[in-house]
């Protein structure tokens, strides 16, 4: 599979403090990739890096292609990356409908995807009424990757879709993404939670302290116990 995305060397600061250290990280189409590590390790710096939330000051991040860093990060998105922030973000007091609705790139886009975003997310179709905020936390974090489905993206950037959640929700988004990679949707996954990953991914890569320190597939990850 050819590499969707390719982040080389980056060094990304927050203020005055070096969060990434030249992080170098491939990911191919198709795949779900695994970016593992501890609180505070670099993660989500990485995500923001990649979608223009936090630019790095130096490297780049190439997107099918193109050398995306310093672009605006709605001009980012626009070129087919979702973006699913840790806290979810959504908006608790628009419906579920709106909230997906929001998100559309261009009008209709919801329309389009409704069969597939609501086949996928049964629970939503029921909800759509609803206020966000009336949601359990697992239904929010359901309509937060819905809602990066209603374009057509390329690459969803997913971070830590697990935090919080009791066992039985994380295996239901565990279930939802190996269905969203089987239909060919590439995902990079941010987590500390190595067991889910290891369910789903096909690539894993651990950072710490703003550095990779491992890249290999899933099946050597879990079979090094010392990387584990």
């Amino acid at each position: 599979m050819p590499n969707i995305l390719e982040i080389n060397s980056i060094q990304t600061f927050i203020g005055q403090f070096h969060i990434l250290e030249g992080v170098t990280l491939t990911v191919a189409e198709g795949s779900i990739t695994a970016l593992l590590g501890r609180n505070g390790a670099g993660k989500t710096t990485t995500l923001k890096s990649i979608i223009g939330l936090r630019p790095p000051r130096e490297g780049r991040v190439v997107f099918a292609g193109a050398d995306i860093r310093g672009r605006r990060p709605y001009d980012i998105a626009a070129l087919g990356i979702g973006y699913v922030p840790e806290n979810r973000a959504i908006f608790r007091a628009l419906t579920v409908e709106e909230n997906l609705k929001i998100a559309e790139r261009k009008k209709g886009d919801l329309a389009r995807r409704s069969d597939l975003i609501f086949g996928l997310f049964s629970d939503l179709k029921k909800f759509t009424k609803l206020p966000a905020g009336q949601l359990s936390g697992g239904q929010q974090q359901m309509l937060a990757i819905a809602r990066a489905l209603v374009p057509e993206n390329r690459l969803l950037l997913i971070d830590e879709p697990s935090e919080g959640l009791a066992p039985i929700i994380v295996q239901r988004i565990g279930e939802l993404l190996r269905k969203l990679r089987d239909m060919g949707v590439t995902v990079l996954l941010a987590e500390q939670n190595m067991h889910f990953c290891l369910g789903i991914a096909t690539e894993a890569a651990v950072i710490d302290k703003g550095q990779i320190v491992y890249r290999g597939t899933i099946a050597a990850l879990r079979a090094d116990a010392d990387v584990k």
